[in-house]
Parts: C-alpha cells; structure tokens; sequence
C-alpha cells in the first residue's frame, strides 16, 4: 500500500469532524447525546454521509449502532472492525469515542478506493457511558451477544425502557440477535483518546493499550427517618445521608491505602432534599477499578461491609445492588505487538499500557481478537467540555492506522483467524 494520503489534511479533517458532532446534542449549551436521543439520529446521517463517500455500506442494526461496511478484495470474505461509540456523558468533550469513529472514516478515505484481503466494517456504538439508562455498553453488548432481557427491560429516568426507547427510534428488538458478531470476523480495533496524564507526562504521542482494568459499578440505598431540623435532637436521629457521608469518606480512604485501586463515589442523592428536612434516604453510587480483578473484588466485599456496618451503627437500613461487574481484560498480543509496530513506523515511540477507563475493546475482547491505540490528552482532561487533541497526534494516529492495515493485510497469521467462542 503506497503513501498517497496527506496526514495533515485527514488529521485537520478528523478534528473538524469531531467538532461538528460535538453540535448534535440534547442541551442547547454543552454537548450530551445518550442512547438513542435524538441528536444521535443527527449524528448517524453526518456519518453515514462520510462513509457513503468512500463506498462504504451504511445501516444501523437494531441496538442503535452504526454500521459502515467497506467490501473487500472477495465477498463474502472476512472483516476487521474499526469503531467506538457514539454517545456522551453530560457536558462532554469533542473527541472522547467520536474520535475512534471518525479515525476509521479516515482509514478508509487514506485506501482511496482499494480493497484488502478482508473488509473493514467501521461501527459507531449506540451506548457506551452508562448515562441513560445507569448501565454502559448497551451497543457493544449486543454484537457480543449479552444484550439480554433483563438489560432490555432497564427504565431511564422518564421510566422508558431500553426496548421501548429502541422501538421509538424506530427499529426492532427482536432483530437484535442479528447484530452479533459473525464468524468472519478477524479482529477489532479501537482508537481513543487516553482520558488520562500519562501518555503527556511521558512525552509520547500514542500507546499500544495491552489490557483494560476491571471494574464494579454499585449503588448503596441508605434508609433512615425524616425528620425536622430543628426539633430532633442531634442523638434521636436515623440520618441516612449522614451515614452515606460517612461511608464515602471511607471508600476515598481504602482507595487511597490500597495500591493500584481507584473508587469513586460520582453521584448521591438525598430525599426528600430540603434544607430543614433531615434525609430519609440517601443513594450513592460506587465506581471501583483494579488491574487485578481479586484485589478489586476484595475492596468490594470491604466496602460493603464498612456500609452494612455504618447502617447498624446509626440505626438506617441498608439495600446495595450490582449495577456492572467487568473482569479486567488482556489485549490480543498478536494484535499489540502489530500496533507497537505501526506505532514506530509512524515515527512515535511504541509505548505500552493499561488503560484505567472502561472501552468497548473489553466487551468485544469476549468474542474476537481486540485491542486499542491511545492518543495523548492535553492536560489529561476528559469528560468535559476542555476536553482536546494535539493536531500531530491525530496526523500521528491516522499513519499508524494506515500501517497497521498494510501489515495486517499481508500478515498469514492475521487473515486466518476466525471468531473465538
């Protein structure tokens, strides 16, 4: 494959896409698009545009994900997967999974109409931050095919399910066994932004991400008795959202005396949240990560513990529920050491880690080959609206895509693969 395409251009055209997207949103001053709203039926037509452009096929299977299909040399033949998702947390950054979409797109407009050995099916996911529904990776669930009843029948805060929200975007549920995976597939790869200082503190540009941390997601409902303000006596109260309190501050500190484990309680709630009205109920939410998935596990059972402990104490009862449990995740080798190829190819020191954040890349790892490249973040700023890329970086990022194609196509080993599962 000769080096006809400017990477410049296709970088700049990558950062402008993002951009536009980053416009379709719920809110009318930061950008939010969560499963199947319907700036994401925006986003699906800017998309399907690009990828109708370099010949691609375009759909969008019954969970919501966006499907561009580029044929290969022989049909039917086998298929890489190049993609991420689509959908954003509140007041969201430009790039964070858009980015890993629109870097396919430009893979496929770097080829300038040749054909591989094997296709190349660019997927944009319907869902992968959990916002809507309190439950991530809705998209990647359903090509792996965990996208099950119990997951369907999930309410967001108007009390729509995801099978309703799927039908009102006007698709089918029972069609959703027909967006997993087929037996063609060789592999998948997925660029993003690192979401994190450490690619920038080492001065590199891109890394080869070898696995992905495990995590648990929980909620902690604390139950106690409303009560006035000014007339309980400070001995006589059951205050749940006291005791939620008391119970964050110790998962900071486990967190912070336990090496490698990060916990984050993001959300808590108080009813009935007045201020002359002592909470009778207080909801909290448990983000936990490990690389190693018996010392995550661990602090789990610690941590539930310290809340069942702390209820007793203060008179409250206590309910918790599992919202996701991810086992930590190894990238395929084969298809790391391939990537730390291209990244040296492309003038970049190969660098190698674990990534700390969530990926579609640890659903689909389930079912075939996955792995990841990550781009720099300036200042390691995600999930907002200062969210940014380096210019070079994404240059950087579409040439060793260019060169992980051409290495893959004239790899034996890569096309004979088949479907693991």
């Amino acid at each position: 494959m000769q080096k006809t395409f400017n990477t410049a251009n296709l970088a700049s055209e990558v950062v402008a896409r993002c951009q536009r997207l980053a416009q379709f949103s719920e809110d009318a001053n930061g950008t939010r698009r969560t499963f199947l709203s319907p700036p994401m039926r925006d986003c699906h037509a800017e998309i399907a545009k690009w990828l109708k452009a370099v010949g691609a096929e375009v759909s969008v299977d019954a969970a919501g994900n966006l499907r561009g299909y580029y044929p290969g040399v022989r049909r039917p033949g086998p298929r890489l997967l190049l993609g991420s998702h689509l959908d954003t947390v509140p007041n969201a950054g430009a790039y964070d999974g858009v980015l890993g979409v629109v870097v396919g797109v430009a893979l496929l407009e770097a080829l300038e109409g040749r054909r591989l050995p094997f296709a190349i099916e660019v997927i944009g996911f319907s869902e992968e931050e959990g916002i809507r529904f309190g439950t991530p990776f809705i998209g990647s669930r359903a090509l792996v095919g965990s996208l099950d009843a119990e997951l369907l029948s999930c309410r967001d805060k108007n009390g729509v399910s995801v099978e309703k929200a799927i039908e009102e975007f006007g698709l089918r549920p029972a069609e959703i066994p027909r967006a997993a995976l087929r037996e063609d597939c060789l592999g998948y790869i997925e660029f993003h932004i690192e979401q994190g200082p450490v690619l920038e503190k080492l001065g590199c540009q891109l890394a080869a991400v070898d696995a992905i941390v495990g995590q648990n997601r929980l909620e902690f409902s604390f139950s106690g008795h409303a009560n006035h303000a000014g007339t309980t006596p400070m001995h006589l109260r059951n205050d749940a959202l006291a005791g939620a309190a008391e119970w964050v501050v110790g998962v900071e500190s486990l967190a912070q005396h336990s090496p490698g484990l990060v916990a984050t309680v993001g959300f808590i709630e108080a009813k009935p949240g007045a201020t002359n009205v002592i909470a009778g109920e207080a909801r909290a939410t448990l983000d936990l990560r490990h690389a190693s998935d018996s010392a995550r596990l661990q602090a789990v059972e610690e941590l539930t513990r310290a809340a069942e402990s702390i209820a007793v104490k203060r008179g409250l009862s206590l309910r918790s529920r599992t919202l996701l449990q991810q086992r930590a995740v190894t990238m395929d080798p084969f298809l790391v050491d391939q990537i730390a190829q291209a990244i040296r190819k492309a003038g970049c020191k190969p660098q190698r880690m674990a990534s700390g954040a969530g990926h579609d890349a640890m659903i689909l790892a389930e079912k075939v080959p996955a792995a990841m490249i990550f781009l720099r973040t300036p200042g390691g700023i995600s999930h907002d609206p200062a969210e940014s890329v380096h210019l070079q970086d994404v240059a950087s990022a579409v040439e060793c895509g260019v060169h992980l194609l051409e290495q893959l196509a004239w790899s034996q080993e890569f096309l004979t693969r088949t479907q693991r599962g």
